[in-house]
């Protein structure tokens, strides 16, 4: 299987990779859950509609930018072989 194959099939999954065992987000989201405890804690239910749909919002928005920064991460990364093997074919002929 390639690369390319177990991306496409689901078997890398990028941006769960580099964060798994990170212990800084561990931590940010131990205190963020901490925080939305006692912030909602009296929260009335319309309140806890209106927090709902804004943090949909924000999972959309930040999965809209996860997706963005990934493909010009991949199109960057794609950029850099060709410039790369192109130096190396330029240096050949030389």
């Amino acid at each position: 299987m390639t690369v390319l194959e177990d991306l496409w099939y689901g078997r890398i999954i990028p941006w769960e990779m580099f964060v798994r065992n990170d212990p800084q987000l561990k931590s940010l989201l131990s205190l963020s859950g901490k925080n939305y405890d006692k912030l909602t804690a009296d929260f009335t239910e319309k309140q806890m509609e209106m927090l709902e749909k804004y943090k949909d919002i924000l999972c959309e928005m930040n999965s809209y930018t996860e997706q963005a920064a990934f493909k010009y991460g991949f199109a960057l990364g794609v950029r850099l072989m060709i410039e790369s093997v192109q130096i190396k074919l330029d240096n050949n002929s030389v």
